[in-house]
C-alpha cells in the first residue's frame, strides 16, 4: 500500500486527486491533505516521511517550495500546478514530475508508473532536491507578469480606456506625463514613466530616453548621431530631437531585433 500525503488548499482540487487516485491501478492510502506551508512543516517536523506527496504549487499562506527550505523532504514528490505546459517541461527535474491541471487521469498514471520505476532511486537519501535546483524551480514556476492592455485616461468629468495598440508613445513634460496615441490624440495620464515601464509589455515598450516610452510601432527612421548616440523619429513627430545615449544604445538594438 503506498501512502500518500496530498498538500492542496483548495477542497475541490483535493476531492477531485482523490478520486483520480482511486481510479488508478496502484493501492493507494491517502493519509492526510494539507492546506498550508505552516501545517505541511508541522506535519513533516512530527510524522514519517510518506512514499509519495502531491504538492500544489500556490498555497494558502505561500508557495510549497518555501517547505523544502524548511524542512527535510525525503520521499518522492509529485506537483500539482496550473502553470503553462512548455514553463513545466522545461524544469523538470529526475527524482519530480509535474501534472498540470485540470489533471487527466492518464497523466496521473503515468506519474505513478514512473514512481514505481524509479523507487530504488527514491529511497536512496541523496535525491532529495538542493537548495539551488528548488530556487530555479521557483524562479521558473511563478506565473507569467500580466501586462496592461488598456491604460485609463481622464478627459474632463470623463473616464476613458485607450488599448495599448493605440498608443504611439508616453512622455514627460514638467511634473506630467502625457499619452501620445497613434490617431495623433493627446492625454495625461496618473503614471510616471518608471510606473509604466513595469506595466507595459517591454517588447512592445521601450524607455528611449528620461522623458520617452515608446511603442515599437512608433519609431519610424533611426539615425545616427554625434558621440556614438542614435536619432529616432517617432510617429506622431515630436518637434524636439530624441536622443538615445551611448549607454543606451545597445539595450535600444537589442529590443529593436525582438
Amino acid at each position: 500500500m503506498i501512502k500518500v500525503l496530498i498538500i492542496e488548499d483548495e477542497p475541490y482540487a483535493q476531492d477531485e486527486l482523490k478520486r483520480l487516485l482511486q481510479n488508478s491501478n496502484f493501492e493507494l492510502d491517502v493519509i492526510d491533505c494539507i492546506e498550508s506551508v505552516e501545517d505541511a512543516v508541522m506535519f513533516f517536523e512530527n510524522n514519517a516521511q510518506p512514499d509519495l506527496i502531491f504538492f500544489d504549487i500556490q498555497l494558502s499562506d505561500g508557495i510549497s517550495f518555501d517547505i523544502f527550505e524548511r524542512v527535510k523532504i525525503t520521499a518522492p514528490v509529485i506537483f500539482t500546478t496550473a502553470y503553462d505546459e512548455y514553463a513545466i517541461q522545461a524544469f523538470k527535474v529526475n527524482s519530480i514530475d509535474y501534472l498540470l491541471k485540470p489533471i487527466e487521469q492518464e497523466a496521473l498514471n503515468t506519474s505513478l508508473n514512473k514512481l514505481v520505476e524509479f523507487k530504488n532511486h527514491f529511497s536512496n537519501k541523496e535525491s532529495v532536491l538542493s537548495l539551488q535546483q528548488i530556487q530555479s524551480i521557483i524562479e521558473l514556476a511563478k506565473p507569467q507578469q500580466e501586462y496592461k492592455s488598456r491604460i485609463i485616461i481622464k478627459v474632463g468629468d470623463q473616464i476613458k480606456f485607450v488599448s495599448v495598440n493605440q498608443i504611439a508613445y508616453f512622455y514627460a513634460e514638467g511634473n506630467e506625463v502625457f499619452v501620445m496615441t497613434s490617431d495623433k490624440h493627446r492625454y495625461i495620464v496618473d503614471f510616471t514613466l518608471d510606473q509604466l515601464g513595469k506595466l507595459l509589455n517591454p517588447i512592445l515598450f521601450h524607455r528611449l530616453n528620461r522623458s520617452i516610452l515608446a511603442h515599437a510601432i512608433s519609431i519610424v527612421k533611426i539615425h545616427k548621431y554625434f558621440n556614438s548616440r542614435l536619432k529616432v523619429e517617432l510617429n506622431p513627430a515630436k518637434e524636439e530631437e530624441i536622443l538615445i545615449s551611448r549607454v543606451r544604445v545597445p539595450e535600444f538594438l537589442q529590443w529593436m531585433e525582438k
